[in-house]
């Protein structure tokens, strides 16, 4: 049965292990392997959902038994939030008071385009009387925000305009990449510290994705063998890029993760 109040579930203790379940893997262009999202979890229950596409939600339901307790968007193409819509309608009328203590914690940057897309509807419910930010708490997010005892950090990413998309790091644990081309300058110094690297990878690159020419060409080994690719377009360019020796992401498969150095439990 679904839980009907996030914020209630057992929080997990400070050394409980870290995993990363990936929901989907897939690119906007695939939904068979499921819109790009991952769920870190804690001692195996969910902590943090990176992005929420049309089907995220359910495969998240179907996973956990509950709604997600804490979000952190990358950036606001559709099949990255698309999925937000039916947040707020299942978290609003799960609670009398039609109000939540589920976090969204969004670069500051992309709020007003989020709000756009999501949230800027002619009464959110027919009877009026309801906010989408009353059931989805707003933390807008500069360079860093807490979660439980960990500080995450963010950093802009290159997928189409300037500050239109965000990767997130905890610092010693893993990076995700979001939607973007290679991060070679920043994933070599920020996280440089054996992170795993969730990064953007089809076969084929373009002017918003990477490539697996691009990884091979702009990774050295050591990065590379740090790798887990995502959003790829094909059962068929997930052997391929395993062929090529990257690590693949699978959707529902849990990934353990390192331990977070000192770094993500300070600023």
């Amino acid at each position: 049965m679904m839980s009907q109040n996030p914020s209630a579930m057992s929080m997990p203790a400070a050394g409980d292990p870290l995993t990363a379940r990936f929901l989907g893997v897939g690119n906007a262009g695939n939904r068979a392997l499921g819109s790009a999202a991952l769920a870190l979890e804690r001692a195996g229950r969910p902590r943090l959902l990176v992005d929420c596409g049309p089907d995220t939600l359910d495969a998240f339901l179907d996973a956990y038994g509950e709604l997600p307790s804490a979000l952190f968007i990358t950036h606001t193409h559709l099949d990255h939030v698309g999925g937000l819509e039916n947040l707020f309608y299942r978290a609003c009328f799960a609670q009398p008071a039609r109000r939540t203590d589920i976090r969204l914690f969004v670069p500051a940057p992309l709020v007003a385009h989020l709000h756009q897309r999501i949230a800027d509807y002619p009464n959110n419910v027919a009877e009026g009387g309801v906010n989408f930010w009353d059931v989805l708490r707003l933390v807008p997010v500069q360079s860093h925000f807490w979660l439980d005892d960990l500080v995450f950090r963010v950093y802009p990413v290159r997928h189409h305009a300037p500050n239109s998309a965000f990767g997130l790091h905890l610092p010693g644990s893993f990076f995700f990449s979001g939607d973007t081309r290679p991060l070679p300058e920043l994933l070599g110094t920020v996280a440089a510290q054996g992170e795993r690297l969730f990064h953007d990878c089809g076969v084929r690159g373009n002017p918003s994705h990477t490539g697996l020419d691009d990884i091979l060409r702009d990774y050295p080994a050591g990065v590379r063998a740090r790798i887990v690719a995502y959003h790829y377009a094909s059962d068929t360019d997930a052997h391929a890029l395993a062929a090529a020796g990257l690590a693949v992401a699978r959707r529902g498969v849990s990934l353990p993760l390192p331990a977070p150095s000192p770094a993500a439990f300070a600023l």
